[in-house]
């Protein structure tokens, strides 16, 4: 589809050096940019953020908070810290 839109000067300069040193057209550039946009179609290099697997491996918590309240635990984390936060 084909389309008109206004882009002020500076930023079109911007979009014509910028294609120039990726040696690609202003028109895949801006589709590219497009694509980024919320809510737009998501292409092989943008996709969606995935959070790394940071968890430990271990036996959950020890008796003594196995039924503990938060209160308690977070009491023991901020033991000897000057009190709570």
């Amino acid at each position: 589809m084909k389309t008109t839109v206004e882009i002020p000067d500076a930023l079109l300069r911007q979009l014509r050096v910028r294609a120039a040193s990726e040696g690609t057209s202003m028109k895949s550039l801006i589709a590219a940019a497009l694509r980024q946009f919320p809510g737009g179609r998501r292409g092989p290099g943008n996709r969606r953020f995935r959070l790394k697997d940071g968890s430990v491996r271990g036996m959950g918590l020890t008796d003594e908070f196995r039924n503990a309240d938060w209160a308690k635990i977070r009491d023991e984390i901020y033991r000897g810290h000057g009190g709570k936060p």
